[in-house]
Formats: C-alpha cells, sequence, structure tokens
C-alpha cells in the first residue's frame, strides 16, 4: 500500500491522488489540467512522462493496485502501445508517456488550446 493517503471525495482530490501515486514511482513532468465544466469528457486530465516504456508499464500496475484497494473504478485502460498509456477513471482521465511520445503529441498544448480559451489555465 501506499503511504500516500490522500482522501478521494471529489475529481480534484483523485487527480492529486493520481499524481502523487506516480511521483512517488518516479514519473517526471506530472501536470493536472482543470478541463471541468470546458466541454471534455472529463474534469481533469493527469498527463505524466514514464522514463521507457517499461516504466510506463510498472506506472500503471501500480496505480491500478492502489487505485481499485480504494474503491476507485477504471473504466476503460489503453496500454496497446506502452509509448502512451491511457486510463479512464471517469471524471479522471490519465495519459502517461514516454518522452519522445508526449513531445510528439503535445497533449497539454491541445488541451490548453481546445479547452480553456475562455479562461486562464488552472494548474
Amino acid at each position: 500500500m501506499a503511504q500516500y493517503d490522500i482522501p478521494c471525495d471529489n475529481a480534484q482530490d483523485l487527480a492529486q491522488m493520481v499524481a502523487t501515486l506516480l511521483d512517488s514511482k518516479k514519473a517526471e513532468n506530472i501536470e493536472i489540467i482543470d478541463v471541468a465544466n470546458k466541454g471534455y469528457l472529463s474534469q481533469f486530465v493527469v498527463i505524466a512522462t514514464a522514463m521507457a516504456g517499461k516504466h510506463a508499464l510498472s506506472l500503471l500496475h501500480y496505480m491500478k493496485d492502489e487505485l481499485k484497494s480504494k474503491g476507485i473504478r477504471f473504466y476503460a485502460i489503453d496500454e496497446e502501445s506502452e509509448d502512451w498509456i491511457i486510463v479512464d477513471l471517469g471524471e479522471v482521465i490519465v495519459h502517461i508517456f514516454t518522452e519522445n511520445h508526449r513531445k510528439k503529441y503535445n497533449i497539454e498544448e491541445f488541451l490548453i488550446k481546445t479547452f480553456m480559451q475562455q479562461t486562464n489555465p488552472q494548474h
């Protein structure tokens, strides 16, 4: 079990819990993007960089073990490519990239340009 017991009463708490779990296992450049009430399919997006593909898979498995034990539901997981893993936690979507794929797809810029035009991004 993780020593990071963050209460998970809402989507923001869940996003923070995910970020903390990923950070505890050496994920890098972790960002939480608030897209609540912006027309996106979730309220928050967590983006993290893994050191390599095997590290990305390890982060996913750790996250699954920790969150499922707390009763968090995983709606979908796309782990077809270890270079970009997507986890749907309902109100929180998690993207785990290897460094090259994160630079290539630049999800942060897409989300900010597409969903944050009316207001300033909150990180």
